[in-house]
């Protein structure tokens, strides 16, 4: 059945972020500046990994597919936010909103390799003589296939549920994208069953992964206070650290917005913490991964002396 004969509503108007008008314009040159920054650091980090053949590892694989992701997962919202921002024009057609909703939940969900590179980080670590046999290259590509699999399944399953859904009367949506949450509180259709698929999904995608992480960092810890040295300590730390930031920063906002309490100005703090995990933490990836590591910086170093060479 085609969309628009499930509901009475042919466009939603998307009230965009608590801003007044006298502060659209630096407003939007800001988050414009964050968002090309955040397109430009990952896009050097996939740069970086596909010419250095040193950052041809595991680790830096699933590193390079997460920058991409991070591209993708804020280019389906910023955007679309951007143009509204400028044109003031605040409507977004039904099936345009389904298809934003779609693919926001895919290239989200898609963040769960976050935990695939915690068990990297495990095997280094904790078999780091067995690490080549253990993260070959089939097991790679299987993990990764996994995450994408489990994504699309998420997403699509999110998206033919909400598109039987009937939409009234009410079209404004209290968010600058199409939230699922915010889009079934505007549906008067029975969402029982929507709502069941999403805390099932939940549990798939953030408990369940953060679990995973949690439990290959204990392992990690166990290992490191077995043999406590500060040599350890330091390798440790400048192997995990970059991944134990982008998590914290990750599961901390996700974590912040849908397990905290509900208030009157609830919605303009979900807006808030909607745009760090969408845009800011994204953006601020690049500059961890870069900062935090060594590899990075080597290859970085390498790149800029070989762009200097070539234009002497």
């Amino acid at each position: 059945m085609r969309l628009e004969n499930q509901s009475h509503v042919s466009e939603f108007l998307l009230l965009g972020l608590p801003i007044r008008p006298k502060q659209q314009g630096v407003f939007f040159a800001l988050f414009l500046g964050v968002y090309l920054t955040m397109v430009l650091g990952n896009l050097l980090i996939l740069l970086l990994i596909r010419l250095d053949p040193r950052l041809h590892t595991p680790m830096y694989f699933f590193l390079s597919h997460l920058a991409f992701t991070d591209i993708s997962f804020s280019s389906v919202t910023i955007p679309k936010m951007l143009i509204n921002m400028q044109t003031q024009d605040q409507s977004i057609l039904y099936a345009e909103c389904i298809a934003q909703m779609h693919f926001f939940l895919l290239f989200g969900c898609i963040e769960n390799l976050l935990v695939v590179m915690a068990y990297d980080r495990y095997v280094a670590i904790c078999h780091p003589l067995h690490y080549t046999t253990i993260m070959r290259e089939e097991l790679c590509m299987f993990l990764l296939a996994g995450s994408w699999l489990l994504s699309c399944v998420i997403a699509l399953s999110q998206a033919i549920l909400l598109a039987q859904l009937s939409f009234c009367e009410d079209n404004i949506i209290p968010h600058f994208f199409c939230d699922l949450a915010a889009l079934l509180k505007l549906s008067c259709s029975d969402t029982s069953v929507n709502e069941l698929v999403i805390f099932t999904a939940g549990t798939a995608v953030v408990i369940l992964p953060l679990s995973g992480i949690l439990v290959s960092y204990g392992l990690i810890g166990a290992s490191i206070l077995r043999v406590p040295s500060t040599k350890g300590i330091c390798k440790a730390l400048s192997t995990c650290g970059s991944h134990l930031s982008v998590v914290s920063l990750f599961y901390g906002t996700i974590m912040a917005l849908y397990f905290s309490t509900s208030s009157g100005k609830s919605k303009d703090k979900d807006m808030i913490a909607s745009l760090m995990y969408t845009l800011v933490t994204p953006m601020l990836n690049p500059f961890i991964y870069s900062l935090r590591n060594r590899d990075m910086k080597l290859a970085l170093g390498f790149l800029f002396r070989r762009n200097n060479f070539l234009i002497q």
